[in-house]
């Protein structure tokens, strides 16, 4: 291949979409990266750890985060929460993993706080999943006792979120 057949490939390669060009020919060989390049390996490391980040967190929540609570009778909190409960409070529960928000935006007031009467449907907060915002709505009616998740901190799939007096 001459120089000047050389030059008329990566002017052709420039103008294409191709992020990458290899070329063999006998024992010349050439390899080419566009400015596609790092674009497309960015793309596709995006998309394969998105692949990967799903199911790894679901595979690990259910058994590591689901005993985690119940057994932690060494804090305060667990022992006031198992108190609480006896007190035939209902639970609302995290349908997800991802992050809890206690109101819509930062600079809005919490859907809800501790003493706020709620009805079955009425929205208590947002869980944001990869990148989605999930409003979560109340399954039960009745009185918040206690928020059990500080904002903008992570969730666990059927992780308790309030502690609601149905009375």
């Amino acid at each position: 291949m001459t120089f000047k057949e050389i030059q008329e490939l990566i002017k052709q390669l420039s103008k294409s979409n191709l992020s990458e060009f290899k070329l063999r020919d006998g024992d010349f060989e050439i390899s080419v990266r566009t400015k596609h390049f790092n674009k497309q390996n960015a793309k596709a490391q995006l998309i394969s750890s998105q692949a990967i980040m799903p199911s790894a967190p679901a595979l690990s929540a259910a058994p590591v985060a689901a005993p985690a609570r119940p057994s932690g009778d060494t804090t305060g909190e667990a022992a006031a929460t198992q108190n609480q409960m006896d007190g035939n409070y209902l639970e609302v529960k995290s349908p997800m993993v991802g992050t809890f928000y206690r109101s819509p935006s930062p600079d809005k007031p919490p859907y809800v706080k501790v003493g706020d009467s709620i009805e079955k449907g009425s929205a208590v907060c947002i869980i944001e999943a990869m990148k989605l915002f999930n409003e979560i709505e109340s399954e039960i009616g009745g009185k918040i006792v206690k928020v059990m998740v500080e904002d903008a901190q992570p969730v666990e799939y059927d992780q308790v979120l309030f502690l609601v007096d149905p009375s």
